[in-house]
């Protein structure tokens, strides 16, 4: 299977299937003589983890991360880092009564048909569950970034058709949304549970804020940073589309409304998201990810078996109602290591 391995200086690689033995990931280009301990990772990990309320699934998984390689006397050594995430509350049986079935709106059907076979235990190399790896590389990012003086900040903006009227940062650790307005997440968290009642789940908008990138950043014409950034986030499974800035809504603007204009003191305002012509501007980088519902419903669903039989499906089990709070440590993880890749290439003139 190609398509396992992202950036170019900074490079991550990901393995291992949502019920096999381990997830986890290998990051290439990690310079010598950063300090780096389990703990760094585990907290970002921590975000992302299983069960930390009762909008998400209750699959119990403690995700501690094992550093196997590239970490000597608590420094990198400048080789690859192997961080390792065991399975430990697998249960491939839960999937044995549909395993000939494919369930509306997962992969099942497409990697059928491309490879052949399919692990049919919760999706295999399909599953959110992949993006553990992901999180453990973009906590390496991070750290780097740090201390860079960047900074990535992501959080639930609108979800089960509620939005957020305001923005407090202090508030989004502390809702099980990670939404960034107190009253909002409140509606959210009641519209969501009377859909997991129903047997259904939500969707939303992840709105994703770095700070402290330096005018600058960026390689086009292909490699443009907007683009690369677009790239990260169409490789999550959830996420449906993306907008910089504006966004859609400079469809309906005027050229003398959109453009960010200009004086001594900076830019006047950020319509552009931080971004033009694929470089950055030095404002804060803001774009904004639609996450589709969680497709794992109990409700009766219309669909078909391997042989093309009509059949009615009910996906039983342990699922996120809405996975935007668990998508929030990804969509930041990836972010990082975007920019951490940007740096570096930057750097080498690559």
């Amino acid at each position: 299977m190609a398509g396992n391995s992202f950036g170019r200086s900074f490079r991550i690689t990901s393995f291992g299937e949502s019920h096999g033995g381990a997830v986890g990931v290998v990051i290439d280009g990690v310079m010598p003589g950063l300090e780096l301990s389990e703990e760094d990772i585990q907290k970002e990990l921590d975000r992302r983890k299983p069960g930390q309320s009762s909008l998400t699934t209750a699959r119990k998984e403690e995700d501690r991360v094992h550093i196997f390689s590239g970490v000597f006397e608590g420094r990198t050594t400048g080789t690859p880092l192997l961080l390792l995430i065991y399975n430990t509350d697998a249960r491939p049986g839960d999937y044995a009564a549909i395993k000939d079935l494919f369930r509306p709106g997962h992969a099942d059907y497409t990697y059928l048909k491309k490879y052949g076979l399919r692990d049919y235990r919760g999706s295999g190399r399909a599953s959110g569950r992949e993006t553990a790896g992901r999180v453990a590389a973009g906590a390496v990012a991070k750290k780097i970034l740090a201390g860079r003086g960047v900074g990535v900040l992501a959080y639930t903006l609108r979800a089960a058709g509620v939005s957020c009227a305001g923005f407090d940062e202090t508030v989004i650790e502390a809702n099980p949304l990670r939404a960034c307005d107190a009253a909002a997440a409140r509606e959210m968290e009641a519209r969501v549970r009377v859909l997991q009642q129903e047997g259904d789940s939500a969707g939303g908008l992840i709105e994703c804020r770095a700070r402290g990138v330096p005018a600058g950043l960026g390689e086009p014409v292909f490699d443009k940073l907007d683009a690369q950034l677009a790239h990260a986030m169409l490789s999550l499974g959830a996420v449906k589309g993306i907008e910089f800035g504006a966004g859609f809504a400079a469809a309906d603007m005027s050229g003398s409304s959109h453009n960010d204009g200009m004086s001594a003191a900076g830019f006047a305002s950020n319509n552009a998201g931080g971004i033009l012509g694929g470089i950055s501007t030095g404002q804060d980088i803001v774009f904004r990810v639609a996450v589709k519902p969680t497709p794992s419903i109990s409700r009766a669903q219309k669909t078909v078996d391997i042989n093309a039989k009509e059949r009615e499906i009910r996906t039983e089990g342990r699922h996120d109602a809405c996975i935007c709070p668990r998508l929030v440590p990804v969509v930041e993880a990836m972010t990082a290591i975007v920019l951490e890749d940007s740096f570096k290439r930057q750097a080498a003139g690559i």
